[in-house]
């Protein structure tokens, strides 16, 4: 069992994350992609950026990692968020997960992305075509916490 959490400035690879992930003893593989969108809170959306506070967020990430593998029977699980500047488009997070069986997959990458959100530290704020901007709250899927 490998546990990895990781932050990436790049453009993230779902193929290149998932290779270690198949196994002989999983029947079930799970994935979720979460891709920045081109619009929210009925704006429309040019470019939003992503900061972390690196040494937390790899600790936190790796914390999640292995809270979700003693809460699921699943075999392993590996995640990736982006940092910097995206584009509407660009992959922002990648989540992998297998298991013996697929429920116990689904139900772990769900749990993934939900605890990722809630306790990693990393932060969003979007750039608005209408030149407005702010940081959203990322335990909020979009509600605003602050204007500038």
């Amino acid at each position: 069992m490998i546990i990895r959490f990781s932050l990436s400035e790049d453009s993230i690879d779902p193929v290149t994350l998932r290779k270690d992930l198949p196994r002989l003893d999983a029947g079930g593989y799970c994935s979720f992609e979460g891709w920045a969108r081109d619009n929210n809170l009925g704006k429309t959306v040019k470019e939003l950026t992503y900061e972390a506070y690196v040494p937390l967020a790899l600790k936190q990430g790796e914390a999640v990692i292995r809270e979700t593998l003693e809460r699921f029977e699943i075999l392993d699980a590996s995640a990736c968020h982006r940092t910097g500047s995206l584009s509407p488009g660009d992959l922002a997070v990648w989540i992998g997960v297998c298991s013996a069986h697929r429920a116990a997959a689904f139900e772990a990458c769900r749990y993934l992305i939900d605890r990722i959100k809630e306790t990693v530290p990393i932060w969003k704020f979007e750039a608005y075509s209408d030149g407005t901007s702010e940081w959203l709250d990322p335990t909020a899927c979009g509600c605003a916490k602050t204007q500038t």
